[in-house]
């Protein structure tokens, strides 16, 4: 399957997890892909899995400056950009009492600033049929305990493709979101433990926690001609834990 032939795509918190999937499921799809994050590590670990069809490129989705950098980068190479997958994203517990501003800074910055100028310093390289993916969150529908600023700052990206959807009529681009539920990324196994992952996969009707490669390939969809008819949407793809 080539949905993706020829198109670049641009993936923030590409290096690991539900990103690295999805740059991953991209590329076989005929993409070419840039990923940006901040640990020069991970970037060039996924770059070697990924192929000549991938470039990295270092910062943080918080900095605008680092944007820039990002944006340029793809200006040069590839000259217009067809798919932002706006992936990157923080999380911690801290519970009501316990909230600090540089808590709701930290996740707020990523979360949303991050979201917000990731999409619109991309705009000038997009055109009709371009894709913007945002990933949201089921806490941001369901909430959870200790995680007040997390939840909200979820919500707020749902709330964004609707508003974003309105300000692009007449574009041709569409914005999606994308709902991960729990999933089996290598920050969640290292937060939660092998008994933690087994209670969160229970809290869901399908009893398990979704392989990243799952939200790759929701994301391929999005990102392709197959969704052209949906903007200001959310996928759900999280085991039905939002869902009843």
């Amino acid at each position: 399957m080539n949905r993706l032939d020829g198109k670049t795509a641009v993936i923030t918190g590409g290096a690991t997890g539900i990103g690295r999937a999805a740059a991953k499921r991209f590329i076989e799809e005929g993409a070419f892909v840039f990923i940006f994050g901040r640990r020069q590590e991970a970037l060039d670990a996924a770059v070697a899995e990924l192929g000549p069809n991938a470039r990295a490129v270092k910062g943080s989705v918080s900095d605008l400056d680092d944007l820039d950098r990002l944006y340029a980068s793809v200006k040069d190479e590839r000259g217009t950009l067809d798919i932002v997958f706006a992936n990157a994203g923080a999380g911690s517990q801290l519970a009501l009492g316990k909230i600090t501003g540089e808590h709701i800074d930290e996740i707020f910055d990523t979360n949303v600033k991050g979201a917000i100028f990731t999409v619109q310093k991309a705009l000038p390289l997009m055109g009709e049929g371009g894709s913007i993916i945002l990933t949201g969150s089921s806490a941001g529908t369901t909430g959870a305990p200790a995680f007040s600023a997390y939840s909200a700052s979820k919500a707020a990206v749902r709330n964004l493709a609707r508003t974003f959807a309105l300000d692009l009529k007449g574009t041709g681009i569409r914005v999606n979101v994308l709902t991960p539920g729990p999933t089996a990324t290598e920050l969640a196994k290292e937060a939660l433990g092998e008994e933690g992952m087994k209670v969160f996969a229970a809290m869901n009707p399908l009893q398990r926690m979704a392989d990243p490669a799952e939200l790759g390939a929701a994301a391929a969809f999005l990102a392709s001609d197959d969704s052209s008819f949906m903007t200001a949407s959310e996928v759900a793809v999280d085991g039905g834990l939002a869902q009843i």
